[in-house]
Formats: structure tokens, C-alpha cells, sequence
């Protein structure tokens, strides 16, 4: 059997779709050359009957069929032939075709055995077939040759261009680098058949780029072409790419690609600052830390090469004032680094720097990286309020102060120009005990309660000072005050004493140890004396003996107790301390006498207990509960008649005098005013020791506080010291009646230009008063002088 492929184009000529295949034993009958046959010599064929007369089996010898891709032809493209030595051309022989693409891709003539491509080929999808080919007995479907296969391979054509599988690209290179700098490689696939011809050789070039970058043309690697690109100038390039196959040459395929390249930034711009002088203000009440203003330095780089940092490197705030970098936006901070004061100082100027803290070596002929610029800040007046000088107060006093006293005088002043008048009072939350009092012009802390220092030792008062025109503006001031100890105590027994004494016990024999405490706290320490009470000094069962250790013994000074004459004893015991002036106290020590054993030991210590009968009659139990029920009766008797003596005056509704009002019919007092106050208490204090008056709305027995005012405070002429006496006692007083009253004081104070307008005067004289004077008292006076009539010369009222 024999085979021919044949090309129906030109390229057949060249025998580039022609296959033969040959019989085992190399013999042909018919040698086929181009789809053609030629006879065999009259030699050839007995030369060749021999040989068949020898062949055990016939067998294929293939070759490979070859045919061009991309064929565009309207017609089956033919691909070559099949035909078997033993087709007589009767038709007899039925070729059939099977295997890759069979019926489909490929179709067999079965009776010629010519084999078409009825669809069109594409080597870059498939570059070759597989096919089964074999002769069959038309008629009796009987296998002439064995099955044999053979190979199309689909020829390459150049139909495909290259491209950039992993386009478009994205590189970035730093400016300022130098010519041929590696930026990023290309690379392009051609599909076509790198093993055939040029079709998939690709060559590099540029179409868009220049002259700021070049491409190696067999590489793809794009490098640098111009020195010194300035980011700041242009920061972005387009470059476009070409791949050419085919080497390059005219009429090959090209594809492109964009590389998008970024200049990155180096450090190659110095900071400056666009203003050489800034011109801020801050009030002087700013807060240390708060921000005065901001200055910036601009720097055309980016990143960490924009980088700042600004100090202070001259000027005459550098103590006053402080600049921070804000790492986000690279801005510098002016703060306040002390407090401000307008009156101290009205402006200050400061050189700021701004410098790059990253700097590159290469490019420091470029700088200097650092710039300056001229701050001035000017300081505002504002209302601040009163200041203390000093700021702290250390007061201390004796706990034996008498109310009023002045202890200190606090002292503020207003820092603003204005100066204006202070104000002084307490902060109440500081001393909730109202132990002391400031006045209000003078700054005068006095007491306003006895201090007990054994109670309070330390007190902890802030003074407020407010301006009179603003009272918004107020300062205040911490005043510490310590309470130094007199000896207002007397020593005393630590605990309650209680000694035991045996019947047998010797004289001299010790039977109790005591020691004392006192509440004082002198600065020479404590030390007491112990001594029996004079009552007892001669005592004839017991003696002391003072350790002089601040503890005494207690001694026996005889022997032979008996319990039962006399089973307990009562020793008074005199204790004095050190201080100035000695105090002392007397302790009783409670000594039993009680039986012991031989060793000392107590046994017991109670008397033979007297034992009453047993049996007692029916009339005795009653009379001793009468007895004991009179008694419980007079004893409520007497508890209910003290409290109703002690029990505080109760008005009746109708007799309400809660709100005590009294109408005048002149602007003298009368019996009214003298009546329902004690008038003269409060008019003369020195008379108030003589003449006491009993208020109406309260119980006789409750007398007026004047008697109780020590005679210090009544004869001083200072009006707050009294007060604050009376506002004591009158807060001490548990029987007072809680009721308002409103008092008149003939005392007006100092510095009147009226004097005294009291009316209490007038009871003294009956004769009509002129009040022409109140003209000559000022605008002030015009109402009071309109109301009592007094004219001026022209007899018109005034």
C-alpha cells in the first residue's frame, strides 16, 4: 500500500505536504512522486514477484503529513493522499478515516483516499492530529491492510503579534539619578512557533518616553536617558513600550505596553519660611502649655524628606515661650511656657528655626536645610483677678485666745492697672466650724470661736479676695493655722485603779502601779508628781512613792488588815504636771482587802455577807412595795416639774410675736423700744454690767447676754469683736428662743459725715429739733431733708 500527500498550492511544489511510505521490504510496485505513478521494467516486476512469493505480512512505514495554519480559502484544503497497492481504481477499496479531528477537522474521500481540512487550522490552539487510517473490502467490508496511524502537524505562520502579559506596568526611579539608572524590566510573548523562522523573535523600542528614558531592544530593561529629573518639576512620565517580532523587520506584528514611572523624592530642596516676620498676641490669663500661634516652613519635597524641626534660637522669650512640631502637618507650636503678666513685660521676639533633620550627603551642596523667620508676640491686657502676697500664710496661735483677736492680716492686691478695691471673705467649705472671721476691707483674719487645740490642732481655711468692680474676678489664698497647746489640762489617771490587798500583807508590801495621761502637749514633754491628797497625807494603812518616771507605787505602811472591820479603802491621790501654770487632779485608788493563801494568793475578797430570814410575812412585802412605788411617783413628780421649768418659751398663736413689729408715730423710742429690747446693752456697754433688762418674749429667767461678755470685749471699740462674742453665746445658749430679732445699735461706727442717726437720743428731750442741717449734708440727703420740711433761704423746700 502506498500513500501520497499533495499540497494544492505552491508550496506542494516544494514537497512540503508529500509523505510516503513504504513496504517493509522496500519494494514498490508503483513509485508515486507528486500524485503520479510510473510502471515497473519487465525485470523489475519478476524481481518483484519473487520477493511477494517470500512477504509474510504487510506492514506501514509513515511519514508526517504537514499543512499550513490560518488557510482562508472558500474550498477544503487538501491535504494529501492515501492509496493502497491493491486499489485497482474500480472503486473496490473503501479508505476510512478515524482518530483526533476524523469527520470533524478532517475528512477522507473513501474511494480516492484524498484527505481535506474542512475547517480552518490554528496552531497556537492545536499543533497537531493523530489519525487512524485503513483500506476496506468495499463489498465485503473485509479489512485489506491493518489499521495504521499517522501524524498531521499544523505548519506555523506568522499570525500572532507580541504582547505584554503582565502590562501596563507601574516602576518608580529616584530623582536626581544618574543616566542609565535601572527603572523596570518589560517582557512580551509571541504565541507563534519560536522554533520556526522569526515569527516569535521580539524586539524592543521606545514610542513614548524620550528622551527621559531608554529600552535595551532584546532585554526590555528601561533605564534612565536624562540626568538631573527634578520630581518637583515633573513627578510623573508615561512611557509606551513596543514589542516587534519577526527581528524588527517590515511587515512583522508589534505590540505595546504602558509603563506609568514616578520620579521619587530625595531630599534636595532646603526648608524657607514664606514670611520673615509673624506678628501674634496672647492674653496674659493664657495658661502654660496653651498655643500662642503657628509658623511653618515650607519644603517642596515629600515624606521624610519634608521633615521638620523647628526650636527657638534667639530672642528675649526663650524662658517665657516654647515651640513644639506638629509631626502631622510639620507646623511649629508656639506655647507658653510661663506664665504671662501685661504689666511686666508688653512683647517679646523670638527667631525661630526650621530645619530637615534627614538630610542626604550628596545633596548638601544644595542647602543649607535650614531657615529662620522673626516671631513677635504681643501680650494682652486682661481682668485678672486679686493676687496674695504671699501666696501661702503660716498663722499660729495659742488655743487660749480670747474671740476677736486679729491673728493675720491677709493682703491682696488687683495686678491690673486699674487696681481695684478688694474684697475679703471666707471660703465656708474650708472651715465648716465658722472658727474664724476675715473683714472685709481690711483682710483681717480673726477668731470667731474659742480653739481647743486637744480638738482641732491644725485648721485649714482658704481666704478669698473679690474685686469690687468685678466680682466675677476672684483669688484665693491658703492659710494654715496651728493651734500651740497651753496647759488648760490637768492630768489624770490612765484608767480606773482598783487594788487588792491580803489580810497577811506585810508593811511596805507594793499593791499597785499607776501612771497618768494629760491631754496637754508641752514642748519640754510630760512629766507628773504624785503625792497623797492632803486629806491624806497622814494616811495610817498606805503610803506613795512617786518614781519620778511619771508612774508611783502604792505601798502598805502597816500589816494586819481585816476584812472584816473594814473590807475596802479609798485613797486619794494628788497628780500635778509641769506646765505653766501646774494643774493637777485627784485620782482615787479603790484598795479591797481580801483573804489570800500562804503563797499570797487571793481567795476571796467579800466580806461575811449578812443573812436576812428566810421567811418574811404577807403585810411586809406590801408595805415595802408602797413603799417603793411613792418613791418611783415623787421622782417623776420632780422630773416632770424640772422639765416644765426648763421647757423654752411657747407663744400662742395669738400671741405670735415671731416677727416683732413696732410703729413709731415720731422718730424718737419711747417705752417700746426700751421694753422690747434691752436698748441699753447695745447704747453704752459699759452700763450693761449695771442695768440689765429681761426680754418680753422669753422666760425671766433668761437674762440678757450682755452680763456674760468678758469686759475685754465690751470695752473694745472695734464693733466686730463684740459681735462675734455675742453671736457665740448666743449660739451656745440651748435655751434661747430660736427667734428672729432686729436690734438698733446707737453705736454708728467711724467716718460719717452724719455722725451718729440714731433716735435713741431723743428720749431725752421733748423740745421740737431742727433738721435745717440736713442740707448741708449733700445731694444724698435731699429726700430726708424734703420729708422733715427743712427749706433753704428762700423759704422754696430744697
Amino acid at each position: 500500500m502506498w500513500t501520497s500527500g499533495r499540497m494544492s498550492n505552491a508550496k506542494n511544489l516544494l514537497g512540503l505536504g508529500v509523505s510516503l511510505y513504504f513496504w517493509g521490504l522496500m519494494d514498490l510496485t508503483t513509485t508515486v512522486l507528486s500524485g503520479s505513478a510510473r510502471p515497473l521494467t519487465e525485470g523489475q516486476e519478476d524481481n518483484l514477484s519473487d520477493k511477494l512469493h517470500q512477504r509474510m505480512k504487510r506492514s506501514w512505514v509513515w511519514n508526517q503529513f504537514f499543512v499550513l495554519e490560518e488557510y482562508t480559502g472558500t474550498d477544503p484544503l487538501y491535504v494529501g493522499k492515501l492509496h493502497s497497492d491493491m486499489d485497482r481504481g474500480d472503486g473496490s477499496i473503501k479508505y476510512i478515516l478515524s482518530g483526533e479531528g476524523a469527520g470533524i477537522v478532517f475528512t477522507i474521500d473513501d474511494t480516492t483516499g484524498d484527505i481535506h481540512a474542512i475547517q480552518r487550522l490554528d496552531r497556537e490552539e492545536r499543533s497537531q492530529y493523530t489519525l487512524r487510517a485503513q483500506a476496506l473490502d468495499r463489498r465485503t467490508g473485509r479489512p485489506m491492510e491493518p489499521e495504521s496511524e499517522f501524524i498531521i502537524k499544523i505548519q506555523d505562520i506568522n499570525d500572532n503579534e507580541p504582547k505584554f502579559l503582565d502590562g501596563p506596568y507601574v516602576a518608580s526611579v529616584p530623582e536626581m539619578s544618574p543616566v542609565g539608572t535601572s527603572v523596570i524590566q518589560v517582557t512580551a510573548t509571541d504565541a507563534d512557533d519560536p522554533t520556526y523562522g522569526n515569527s516569535a523573535r521580539v524586539v524592543y523600542s521606545i514610542l513614548q518616553g524620550q528622551p527621559y528614558f531608554s529600552v535595551d531592544s532584546r532585554t526590555g530593561l528601561i533605564r534612565t536617558a536624562l540626568m538631573n529629573m527634578d520630581r518637583e518639576a515633573k513627578e510623573y512620565y508615561e512611557v509606551i513600550i513596543q514589542a516587534k517580532d519577526m527581528g524588527g523587520q517590515l511587515g512583522g506584528l508589534a505590540g505595546t505596553t504602558t509603563v506609568n514611572i514616578t520620579l521619587s523624592d530625595v531630599n534636595d530642596n532646603p526648608p524657607r519660611f514664606p514670611q520673615k516676620h509673624y506678628q501674634m498676641s496672647v492674653l496674659e490669663s493664657a495658661p502654660v502649655s496653651s498655643t500662642v500661634g503657628r509658623v511653618v516652613a515650607k519644603d517642596l519635597d515629600e515624606g521624610i524628606n519634608a521633615e521638620m524641626k523647628y526650636s527657638l534660637v534667639d530672642g528675649d522669650g526663650l524662658d517665657v515661650f516654647d515651640i513644639n512640631t506638629d509631626p502631622n502637618y510639620q507646623v511649629g507650636i508656639i506655647t507658653v511656657r510661663k506664665p504671662l503678666s501685661f504689666e511686666s513685660k508688653k512683647s517679646y521676639t523670638l527667631k525661630v528655626e526650621g530645619a530637615n533633620p534627614h538630610l542626604e550627603m550628596r545633596f548638601l551642596n544644595l542647602g543649607p536645610f535650614r531657615d529662620t523667620t522673626t516671631v513677635h508676640i504681643s501680650v494682652e491686657d486682661v481682668d485678672e483677678p486679686p493676687v496674695f502676697e504671699p501666696s501661702f500664710y503660716f498663722v499660729e496661735v495659742p488655743e487660749d485666745v480670747e474671740i476677736g483677736t486679729t491673728i493675720q492680716i491677709i493682703s491682696a492686691k488687683d495686678p491690673d492697672v486699674t487696681n481695684n478695691s478688694i474684697r475679703y471673705s471666707i471660703d465656708r467649705s474650708s472651715d465648716p466650724g465658722r472658727f474664724f472671721y476675715v473683714d472685709i476691707t481690711s483682710g483681717a483674719l480673726m477668731t470667731a470661736r474659742p480653739l481647743d487645740r486637744e480638738d482641732i490642732s491644725w485648721h485649714n481655711i482658704t481666704v478669698l479676695a473679690m474685686e469690687l468692680n468685678n466680682p466675677s474676678q476672684v483669688g484665693s489664698v491658703s492659710v494654715t493655722v496651728k493651734v500651740l497647746d497651753v496647759n488648760d489640762n490637768a492630768p489624770e489617771f490612765a484608767r480606773f485603779y482598783e487594788a487588792f490587798v491580803c489580810e497577811n500583807a506585810k508593811a511596805g508590801q507594793l499593791i499597785q502601779t499607776v501612771s497618768a495621761i494629760d491631754k496637754d502637749d508641752p514642748q519640754e514633754g510630760q512629766h507628773f508628781y504624785y503625792s497623797l491628797a492632803p486629806e491624806a497625807a497622814n494616811n495610817p494603812n498606805f503610803t506613795l512613792r512617786d518614781n519620778q518616771d511619771n508612774t508611783a507605787w502604792i505601798l502598805t505602811r502597816r500589816s494586819g488588815f481585816r476584812q472584816h472591820e473594814q473590807n475596802t479603802f479609798y485613797l486619794p491621790i494628788l497628780i500635778s504636771d509641769n506646765g505653766r501654770p501646774v494643774l493637777s487632779s485627784t485620782g482615787t485608788l479603790t484598795v479591797h482587802v481580801c483573804s489570800c493563801d500562804d503563797d499570797g494568793m487571793v481567795m476571796s475578797c467579800n466580806a461575811e455577807t449578812y443573812v436576812l430570814p428566810v421567811s418574811l410575812s404577807r403585810g411586809a412585802l406590801i408595805a415595802i412595795l408602797a413603799c417603793i412605788f411613792v418613791l418611783l411617783v415623787l421622782v417623776l413628780l420632780i422630773l416632770s416639774m424640772r422639765r416644765q421649768r426648763k421647757q423654752p418659751y411657747i407663744i400662742d398663736e395669738e400671741e405670735n410675736i415671731h416677727e416683732n413689729i413696732v410703729r413709731y408715730d415720731d422718730e424718737g423710742g419711747g417705752e417700746q423700744d426700751t421694753e422690747a429690747f434691752d436698748i441699753a446693752a447695745m447704747w453704752n456697754p459699759r452700763e450693761a454690767q449695771l442695768v440689765v433688762k429681761n426680754r418680753q418674749d422669753m422666760l425671766p429667767e433668761i437674762e440678757s447676754l450682755s452680763r456674760y461678755v468678758p469686759q475685754a470685749c465690751v470695752m473694745d471699740n472695734n464693733v466686730h469683736n463684740y459681735v462675734l462674742a455675742k453671736l457665740y453665746e448666743a449660739d451656745m445658749d440651748l435655751w434661747a428662743p430660736p427667734f428672729d430679732s432686729l436690734q438698733t445699735y446707737m453705736f454708728e461706727g467711724n467716718g460719717s459725715v452724719a455722725e451718729s442717726l440714731s433716735s435713741l437720743q431723743s428720749v431725752t428731750t421733748d423740745s421740737d429739733q431742727s433738721y435745717d442741717y440736713l442740707t448741708d449734708w449733700g445731694p444724698r440727703f435731699k429726700k430726708l431733708a424734703e420729708m422733715y420740711g427743712a427749706t433753704d433761704s428762700s423759704g422754696a423746700l430744697w
